[in-house]
């Protein structure tokens, strides 16, 4: 009977040494997360803890998915084990983002999704020195994607989760990292193993197992193990400094060799309640709380950018996970360490300005006009912008003067009247004189070049013997639309005139004695200038003049008659050419006639890029020529 004991013993010790290795696996021993006890969980033994931390120094900025979290997980617990500008992202298995997903950040909250409520955390970034976190109590409907959105080196993220025992294995991201570290139910995830610290005044309760059988009166067999709850070690402290927390572990031991057992070798009932203690209450180390950097002060090109730098100090890290911090002088922090406050930046490159047309011509013929161009604002790219996009002050000229040099001013006169003043005798013609320039603005008449035409030639229209004719005076001022003049019966024997009785006139025909009026009548008539220098000196060549139709006050017009448009062009010097006398005086220009008719040729320039068309106007007019030169 003894030795039948003694293999029972055997075998229930072997048994205790096998699941010892499972115990870690079934049994949450860290504070990263709680236990959600509103979910319905199957007892205990039936789940597997699942834990892991992703770490790596750098990588591309971007997402970047670090595990995959089945479906059916419990109590997810994913978070920064260290403060920065990363961000934590959650997508589905079908590629629905829940949280931070196609570069939108989203505010921290609670989210409804894969079955499940997800908390998601981000503390303060001035006050807190915690990083974000996502929690959850599962189950899960759906296999949940995790990702890190990096933006800064040194990333940092501890996750952990419960599954069903029969899901054996964690499905980490495929081809996993090597700085990807899955814990799988292991107790040495940042945390000792206490087990050394264990006094026998740790032993709080011991109970026989209840299969245990004692040997009766007269029996000769070994007493079988009693096993009792001790003091396994803690949690991990909840903070590194001022004043965290932390709970004490129990586990199920072998009174006599302390080898830990299965727990459901103890009581139940016996086993000590969970029970929190303080710890690391040292003060804190001062250190340099950074604030998120500014917007860049230029939209585009290098920029400068702030942000706040303030030395803290936590004085108390209380229950919830907040924290109680006074600012400090910044020498506590190391003032050699503090983190630069300005750095430079730059978004986009800046859009350039780009001609992409010449200038224009000058917007007049002759003196002061302007000239245009076309400048846009074009990107890096090659597109057109607004202009504000550039910078203004360095936007090139589209507008420009230009100085076409002096214009030429020239005599119009009209024709001659038809008629001689007078029906017999001496009489007068008239006609009118302007001064233009080349592009038809009306000049006051004593600025331009030469004499002035004349605008009075005498006629005679044969004399006069006992001619009896009407005489009639000027004409009345204009009144009420109306206006009159006197009239006589007049005979004129060779210039003498005497008037005589009216009816020795009613032979011929009566003029009219009244008129409508108006105070200023209009009228247009032709007008043209002198004639230009023959185009050739010989063989024949033609030479120019200008007309215009003007009206009164010297405005142009349209309303001529087409039919008594004075002639602008004529045959001339129609002689054979001799021998020309220098050969080496020659047009370098096709067109050297209008520098002939704008009169340049008074300038040593054109007279030696149209030296030939200037040689031969000179010959034709001499005295014009050097007259003209003089006055210049």
């Amino acid at each position: 009977m003894a030795g039948l004991w003694q293999q029972l013993g055997s075998l229930r010790q072997g048994r205790a040494l096998a699941l010892f290795h499972l115990i870690g696996l079934l049994y949450p021993t860290s504070g990263a997360f709680t236990w959600d006890t509103k979910a319905s969980l199957p007892p205990l033994e039936e789940f597997q803890v699942v834990r892991g931390i992703f770490s790596r120094t750098f990588l591309r900025v971007g997402y970047h998915k670090f595990a995959e979290i089945p479906a059916g997980a419990r109590n997810i617990s994913i978070r920064e084990t260290i403060k920065s500008r990363n961000y934590l992202a959650l997508q589905t298995q079908s590629g629905v983002s829940i949280i931070n997903g196609d570069w939108v950040i989203n505010r921290p909250g609670i989210f409804l999704a894969v079955g499940t409520q997800l908390t998601y955390q981000r503390p303060n970034e001035i006050r807190s020195r915690n990083g974000e976190s996502i929690t959850a109590p599962g189950p899960l409907t759906e296999d949940l994607h995790v990702y890190l959105i990096y933006q800064q080196p040194g990333p940092s993220v501890y996750y952990e989760y419960i599954v069903p025992f029969q899901n054996t294995s964690p499905t980490p991201e495929p081809d996993q990292p090597s700085d990807i570290l899955p814990l799988v139910g292991s107790y040495q995830s940042g945390e000792k193993d206490h087990r050394g610290d264990v006094k026998n005044n740790d032993i709080i309760k011991e109970k026989p197992h209840p299969n245990q059988v004692r040997s009766g009166p007269g029996m000769n067999a070994d007493p079988l193990p009693t096993y009792t709850w001790t003091k396994s070690g803690h949690t991990e402290c909840s903070a590194t400094c001022g004043n965290g927390r932390r709970q004490v572990l129990w586990e199920c031991v072998d009174k006599d060799s302390q080898v830990t057992v299965p727990v459901d070798l103890c009581d139940p009932a016996l086993e000590p309640p969970n029970r929190e203690e303080d710890c690391n209450t040292q003060s804190c180390l001062a250190y340099w709380d950074v604030g998120e950097w500014s917007e860049c002060s230029k939209r585009c090109g290098p920029g400068t950018q702030h942000r706040q730098v303030i030395c803290r100090q936590v004085t108390h890290i209380h229950n919830n996970g907040t924290e109680t911090s006074v600012t400090m002088a910044q020498e506590l922090c190391g003032s050699s360490d503090r983190p630069v406050t300005k750095s430079t930046c730059q978004l986009k490159i800046c859009s350039q300005w780009e001609i992409q047309s010449e200038w224009s011509l000058c917007s007049v013929p002759c003196g002061v006009g302007q000239r245009s161009r076309e400048v846009v604002c074009v990107s890096n790219q090659g597109d057109v912008e607004e202009d504000e996009e550039c910078n203004m002050n360095l936007k090139p000229d589209t507008l420009q003067n230009c100085d076409m040099g002096a214009c030429a001013s020239s005599w119009f006169t009209s024709l001659w009247s038809q008629r001689c003043s007078a029906e017999c005798g001496r009489g007068q013609q008239t006609r009118s004189a302007v001064c233009l320039i080349d592009h038809g603005t009306d000049l006051p008449l004593d600025n331009c070049e030469g004499e002035r035409p004349p605008e009075v030639s005498l006629c005679d229209a044969g004399p006069c013997q006992n001619r009896l004719e009407w005489y009639t005076g000027p004409w009345g001022q204009c009144g009420n639309g109306t206006q009159s003049r006197s009239m006589a019966c007049i005979i004129n024997n060779d210039g003498h005139m005497e008037v005589v009785d009216q009816l020795k006139c009613s032979s011929l025909s009566q003029p009219i004695t009244s008129q409508p009026c108006r105070l200023k009548p209009c009228g247009v008539q032709w007008y043209f200038t002198e004639w230009s220098a023959c185009s050739s000196s010989c063989n024949g060549g033609y030479r120019v003049r200008e007309v215009r139709c003007l009206a009164n006050n010297i405005t142009p017009s349209n309303r001529c008659d087409p039919s008594l448009t004075p002639n602008s062009r004529e045959e001339c010097n129609k002689q054979p050419c001799g021998a020309e006398i220098n050969p080496s005086c020659s047009d370098q220009y096709h067109n050297c006639m209008v520098v002939v008719q704008a009169r340049l040729c008074v300038y040593p320039y054109y007279r030696s890029v149209c030296c030939a068309a200037c040689s031969h106007a000179h010959k034709t007019y001499p005295n014009s020529y050097q007259k003209t030169h003089i006055r210049r």
